[in-house]
């Protein structure tokens, strides 16, 4: 019985104001938990229907030409809100002859709702253009009471027995029932109320018996019973905000929304069975949560200890279709007109950036508050002194060790650079192709006996990977566009030279207008007839098809299509039209542009953190893992709104989460790059993508190219060779972008953080660079720093994460 929205207090970090869906709430799945029904809202068919399920099998459901916008779950009925929201239906889902048979509980030509929220006998939605809340139903024969009309809502939540809502105007909470609800419900409305009077709030989530919300400047309150430590009560830094939560009886889980994975607490509520998929949204019934995974858009179900067991629903929306299209200022999901059968366009939500946090410790349950902890001035001025007392002393000995270590690097990595000055990038051979995986289906029961194909192999949720080759495209997602090559000739002006715009991993790439009016970047494949160059170009072309195929992540570029007809072979991307980094720092016609807007700090900080976290997420959150094997500053582009976004996936491999390493049989990468420990031992781990972003971090803070001839010396050197020593004898200043000009004082610290960020990940050993979630971390404070954020730690701090 749970709503939507919660969220960890946090000191640095980004959030985004956006719809969570938990049970008794508005979203495109539902629970209802007494009966152990799941619905969901088909995707991809002219009618957004409603499709349920229990006991592993499909239940038919009446209204099946019907669309339907948002669905919520209670105890033993669902309830549907039509598209357009002129019309509430209602199902029960205890019916003695099962059958589903639709209720209608509002109409109306003139009046749209909107919320819809189920608790657990009750369902209250909200009038669209008055914000009057309206309930319906109730325990027994009570019905249960609606707020007074003069009341006006911009939402609403539904607990066990209780309602809430926050006012349109004032963003002050208000909570109503324990008249069907019984005296425990009219107990916790009043808690709630009380402990929310002093907040004006921009979200509210209604839980069994508890509800907490994040405050319009970003702070988490929460009330109500706590009694499994489900709303939290720890410390945090970072960033851990959530796009997604779904709330039990006892517990809490979120979805982080920088990876879209699971985490949960209170109740000893495990999230390790989904540990690495990507959901997309979750709702709770008591003891059990369902997820919308983001691969392929499909139902799993989980209980407190239990396997995780993928529900036969099929292809579910991931948020409704909006008519009329997102607005300028929010963007459109991948695939969206497909998904919606052209009936409407699926929207992410707008942003507004506010200061938040990620989690040092695990959040331990609680007893005895009734709250979550806002850390005090006091417990603030603790955790500096003893930040800065334990990074102090190593300042000097990471300085040191950092110049023995590059000094004796500069010999070896000059030779490296002279041996390879002449390959600019190499391809891989043909037994060095991507591969996709398996998902492997084995027989569970889940924790209400029901029993589902699982979707992980691994019962500690782990993913058991087989690698193949990729093979044609037949192989590829259904949702990736098919091309003729006629199509793509007309958009290109027969690929012309001038609209040739750079070149990839197997080709050169044009602009195109599509016949729809699109505008895209298209990859064509390397026409020579040479058999081995064919088989080059077939490898890279199928690599970067099955990878791109499958990710969808706001830092990656998008693929929207692909041609392969004969010989020929074409990929079709998003347009980002804003050109690679490498360009607006190394190209002539940019690099005396002293109004570009990367010539500042605060931008180049920015790219240097989107495209940490494009790889990051194919590290740890794209399922199976991915290492890029080519990370340069010309494979991270930028878009209309200048975010990073990391292409060109041609040499990429996936990586086995059983293997620590790779064993490749050619190191491939480009000079000035490429890892030396994987060009000298030819082992491949996610630390030589590391060392690649190192390498374009020194390009962001000196404006270098990876490998340049210096003033004074006609041999080419390295920037990492010669920005290394000179940044660990705390000379940043005298290597700085001369472009960009000197930094502010609110700029100095981010950009400290930033070069020692990119030393340690330039370190000649894997095994000392950081993680990709500590040097977004980190990035992340930088950028802290240079917005001036009032939380902002002394600099010595920043280092602690990068052991």
């Amino acid at each position: 019985m749970t709503p939507p929205f919660t969220l960890f207090l946090s000191l640095f970090a980004v959030f985004s104001i956006t719809a969570v869906h938990g049970l008794g709430s508005a979203a495109t799945v539902a629970i209802t938990y007494g009966t152990a029904t799941v619905c969901g809202i088909v995707a991809g068919e002219l009618h957004h229907r409603i499709q349920c399920s229990r006991d592993g099998r499909r239940i038919p459901l009446t209204l099946p030409n019907s669309s339907f916008e948002a669905i919520s779950g209670g105890r033993s009925f669902f309830c549907g809100l039509r598209s357009g929201g002129r019309s509430l239906h209602c199902w029960d889902t205890a019916a003695a002859d099962g059958s589903l048979c639709p209720k209608r509980v509002f109409h109306s030509d003139v009046v749209q709702l909107a919320d819809v929220a189920v608790g657990d006998s009750q369902v209250c939605a909200r009038e669209v253009h008055s914000g009057v809340v309206r309930c319906w139903r109730g325990n027994g024969r009570v019905e249960f009471v609606s707020p007074s009309e003069s009341l006006r809502f911009r939402s609403v939540t539904c607990g066990r027995g209780f309602s809430c809502g926050i006012l349109r105007e004032s963003g002050r909470v208000v909570c109503w029932g324990g008249g069907g609800g019984g005296e425990e419900g009219a107990y916790i409305s009043d808690e709630i109320q009380r402990k929310f009077e002093n907040f004006s709030m921009s979200s509210l989530v209604a839980g069994v018996s508890h509800a907490c919300g994040l405050t319009l400047h970003g702070a988490l309150v929460c009330g109500g019973n706590n009694g499994s430590g489900q709303l939290g009560n720890s410390v945090f830094l970072g960033s851990l905000d959530f796009s997604g939560l779904a709330l039990g009886e006892g517990f809490t889980c979120g979805i982080r929304r920088r990876n879209g994975v699971v985490v949960c607490w209170g109740d000893d509520f495990d999230s390790d069975v989904v540990k690495g998929v990507s959901f997309e949204s979750l709702v709770a019934g008591l003891d059990y949560v369902c997820g919308l995974m983001t691969g392929n858009l499909s139902v799993v179900c989980w209980g407190g200890k239990g396997v995780a067991n993928e529900i036969p629903l099929g292809e579910i929306l991931p948020a409704p279709c909006v008519e009329g299209g997102c607005g300028s200022s929010c963007s459109t999901y991948p695939d969206s007109d497909a998904l919606c059968h052209g009936s409407g366009s699926i929207c992410y939500a707008c942003q507004t950036e506010v200061p938040l946090a990620v989690p040092l410790f695990p959040p331990p349950p609680s007893s005895s508050s009734s709250t979550s902890q806002v850390p005090s001035s006091h417990e603030g001025r603790n955790l500096k002194e003893f930040l800065v007392f334990l990074v102090v002393g190593s300042v000097g000995a990471f300085a040191g060790l950092c110049a023995i270590v590059y000094f004796l690097w500069f010999g070896a990595k000059r030779v490296l650079v002279r041996r390879e000055l002449s390959n600019s990038s190499v391809k891989p051979t043909s037994s060095e192709s991507d591969a996709y995986v398996d998902i492997i289906p084995m027989p569970n029961v889940g924790s209400n006996g029901t029993t589902f194909r699982t979707f992980s192999s691994k019962s500690h949720g782990s993913r058991r990977l087989r690698r193949h080759r990729s093979g044609s495209s037949s192989k590829h997602v259904d949702r990736t566009e098919s091309f003729s090559l006629r199509e793509l000739a007309t958009a290109t002006d027969n690929f012309s030279m001038y609209n040739k715009i750079g070149a990839g991993s197997f080709g050169s790439v044009y602009k195109g207008t599509l016949g729809d009016g699109r505008e895209v970047a298209i990859k064509r494949g390397d026409t020579s007839t040479v058999k081995k160059k064919f088989q080059e170009k077939e490898t890279a072309f199928d690599s970067e098809l099955a990878m791109l195929s499958r990710l969808h992540h706001k830092h990656l570029v998008r693929l929207i299509g692909f041609c392969e007809e004969n010989e020929e072979r074409l990929l079709v991307y998003e347009y980002m039209s804003n050109g690679s980094l490498y360009d607006h720092l190394h190209d002539k016609s940019n690099t005396e542009k002293s109004s570009s807007i990367l010539n500042s700090w605060k931008m180049r900080i920015k790219v240097a953190l989107g495209a940490a976290r494009g790889i990051e997420y194919i590290h740890n959150y794209a399922v199976p893992p991915i290492i890029h094997r080519d990370i340069k500053s010309s494979n991270i582009l930028l878009d209309s709104n200048w975010n990073a976004r990391v292409s060109d996936f041609g040499l990429s491999l996936i990586w086995q989460e059983s293997e620590q390493e790779l064993m490749s049989t050619k190191a491939v990468g480009t000079v000035g790059y490429i890892d030396p420990e994987y060009y000298v031992l030819n082992v491949l781990t996610t630390k030589s993508d590391v060392y690649g972003l190192g390498v374009v971090m020194l390009e962001l803070l000196t404006g270098k190219r990876a490998v340049f001839k210096s003033e004074d010396d006609s041999s080419p050197i390295g920037v990492v060779e010669h920005t290394g020593p000179k940044i660990a004898s705390g000379e940043l200043w005298s290597v700085l972008d001369y472009r960009v000009g000197q930094p502010e004082v609110n700029e100095v610290e981010s950009l400290e953080i930033m070069a020692y960020t990119a030393m340690h990940c330039v370190n000649m050993e894997g095994k000392e660079r950081p993680e990709m979630t500590d040097i977004v971390a980190n990035l992340e404070r930088a950028l802290a720093f240079i917005e001036g954020s009032p939380t902002s730690i002394s600099l010595a701090s920043f280092s602690a994460p990068l052991e």
